[in-house]
């Protein structure tokens, strides 16, 4: 793994040009610090050179003050050049976490399947915390080293060309050894970052899912899980370390022989007489001020090491790409794909898909006897079809009850409305347009979903209600709910809409679930999808959600997924899936009067015993 410098340099420019006015401040500073640093022990020779000659105390006392006044303002200058760069660095780093958090937040379902929301994690903020060294100090210590180190140079040779040859030759060799070990432990520290993602994402698992694993057995297994990941970090750690170290331990050596070298050719040169004693202690402490800018280089080498594994680990995910693409403009060859307010048509025709990564949910596994659904797998694959060759359609305002057993396909069959997942074959429409074709944003403002996990945040009832968009009025929302009839729960609680929500943990499963019927309502979809809505509800909030479930399914397009008799009596057709395919379809009363049909047999026996 290597990355060029073009790579550093473009990240640079990419989120250092919006702040150009700082950085040219910063730069300003930079020039001013290194200029004072350089005159320091000008001050110095002149004050040795004046004392061996016997000068005054007088003039003595106007060289030491000047040299008091050359540090103060020198350390002043850093201070503001350090805030500056830590400014710029923060401001740079916000910017690419945000940019980064975008771009996951549009990947597909099969991405952050494959990574967990705490892997995700470590890799937006843990990789461009590390990055933020890199802005800041690459900036501050590098450029101002190179600059120090040229200066420091260049006055040396005004002051005799055989020390400035020889420290200079001394400067390009340690400059060339340390560039040689400048990607050296690059693979060790994106072994560091890999192993650090894997614990958190282990860790963000294991939690969420705590009171399963209490309830089971399970916490000696995921102990034993967690400390492995401790240990591989910890090696990988220790590894990272060691192999960083190379170039700081290089970098010693190398002030070793510059030491040398220096003295052995001031004390020549003094014992010739050809340079005074002030001189020579001008040519050993400009030596140490090369030590100081190949130090900070060497200390930046190591966090340049740190930050090409950051870049790295960031280049990876910005090179994934979605398998879903956002048809982001309106118009396609002239036509204007913006779907009409009111009720929608909903055509699902010859639909076969597949999981590519066999990741399925819980609802769409295989079932419990372990037989394999009917029909052959996709072309192109080795996963098994979870839908086949499906075909449904509902006109404006009509409501599809969709029956089955878990692992017939159901829920995927809603995620194809939603546009998680594009079939592999077929087509799914909505007011005859492909899904395929129309803008995201457009199929999210008009589609709504509900489902049995409702997420909620840790903010106020307001901002959970309209997902933190500012621009709903409080009148709006009132309004909602009132028309669900959930105005009366809203004003019971504490503060109304302003009451705190402590995440999904702060209301019942019930009041989570009128929060998601509100959530939908006030999206105002023209197609509404209800996936087990009530399924694990106490009778009175489920009569209470019953009410609500008809006002919003008024003058909309519905899709019912349920597994309960009463959650499918206001449907207008009823589709039955087994085994990924279509058993049975059509209105509800025509099956329900029907002694052969499937649904009529499902009344008969009951739906909960036969299809859970």
């Amino acid at each position: 793994m290597t990355i060029s410098l073009g790579e550093y340099f473009a990240l640079l420019r990419r989120y250092l040009a919006p702040q150009r006015g700082l950085v040219i401040g910063l730069a300003i500073l930079l020039f001013a610090s290194m200029g004072l640093q350089l005159a320091g022990p000008q001050v110095i020779r002149a004050f040795i050179d004046r004392a061996t000659a016997g000068a005054a105390v007088g003039e003595l006392s106007r060289l030491a003050l000047a040299f008091i006044a050359v540090a103060l303002l020198t350390q002043t200058a850093l201070v503001a050049a350090t805030y500056l760069s830590e400014r710029v660095a923060w401001t740079a780093t916000n910017a690419l976490r945000i940019d980064l958090a975008l771009h996951t937040l549009q990947l597909d379902m099969p991405f952050h399947k494959a990574n967990p929301p705490g892997a995700l994690i470590e890799r937006i903020d843990g990789d461009v915390s590390a990055l933020a060294t890199f802005f800041s100090q690459f900036v501050l210590r590098v450029l101002g080293s190179v600059l120090l180190l040229v200066g420091a140079l260049a006055l040396l040779y005004r002051e005799d060309w055989r020390v400035g040859a020889a420290l200079t030759a001394f400067a390009l060799v340690a400059i060339a050894i340390l560039a040689v070990v400048r990607n050296f432990a690059v693979p060790f520290m994106a072994a560091e970052r890999a192993a650090a993602a894997s614990l958190y994402g282990l860790v963000e698992e294991r939690l969420a899912g705590l009171d399963d694993v209490r309830a089971n057995g399970g916490g000696p297994h995921s102990l034993r899980r967690m400390h492995q990941a401790q240990r591989k970090l910890y090696q990988r750690e220790i590894s990272a370390a060691t192999a960083g170290a190379v170039g700081w331990t290089t970098t010693m050596l190398l002030f070793a022989v510059g030491y040398s070298l220096a003295l052995g050719v001031g004390s020549a040169l003094f014992s010739r007489g050809l340079i005074s004693l002030g001189t020579v202690y001008l040519c050993f402490q400009y030596t140490q001020m090369l030590r100081q800018p190949l130090e900070q280089l060497a200390d930046q080498i190591r966090e340049l090491q740190k930050a090409a594994a950051g870049i790295f680990r960031i280049r990876q995910l910005t090179s994934a790409r979605s398998a879903i693409v956002d048809r982001s403009n309106n118009f396609v060859d002239g036509v204007n794909y913006i779907l009409p307010p009111g009720a929608l048509s909903v055509e699902i025709d010859g639909v076969s898909f597949r999981y590519e990564d066999e990741e399925q949910s819980n609802d769409d596994r295989r079932p419990a006897n372990g037989q394999t659904p009917e029909g052959p797998s996709l072309e192109g694959g080795q996963a098994s079809a979870v839908l086949h060759e499906i075909s449904l359609s509902l006109r404006p305002g009509e409501v599809l009850g969709l029956l089955g057993r878990t692992g017939s396909g159901k829920t995927t069959l809603a995620r194809l409305l939603l546009r998680l997942y594009d079939p592999q074959a077929g087509a799914v429409r909505l007011n005859g347009v492909d899904l395929r074709e129309l803008p995201l944003a457009e199929l999210r403002r008009r589609v709504g979903v509900v489902t049995q996990e409702v997420q909620l945040f840790r903010s106020t009832l307001r901002d959970n209600l309209t997902l933190f968009d500012s621009t709903v009025a409080d009148e709006r929302i009132w309004d909602a709910l009132e028309a669900l009839g959930l105005d009366g729960w809203a004003r019971r609680l504490p503060a109304g809409l302003d009451t705190p929500i402590e995440g999904s943990d702060g209301l019942s499963a019930g009041e989570a679930q009128l929060v998601a019927f509100a959530r939908v309502f006030l999206l105002d979809p023209g197609l509404v999808i209800l996936d087990e809505a009530s399924s694990r509800l106490d009778p009175a909030t489920e009569r209470q959600l019953e009410r609500a479930v008809d006002r919003l399914l008024e003058g909309r397009t519905a899709v019912i997924i349920a597994h309960r008799l009463a959650t499918v009596q206001r449907a207008d057709r009823i589709a039955i899936l087994e085994g990924g395919r279509v058993r049975e379809e059509g209105p509800r009363e025509a099956l329900a009067a029907d002694p052969r049909s499937r649904f009529s047999e499902l009344l008969r026996v009951g739906m909960e015993e036969v299809l859970v």
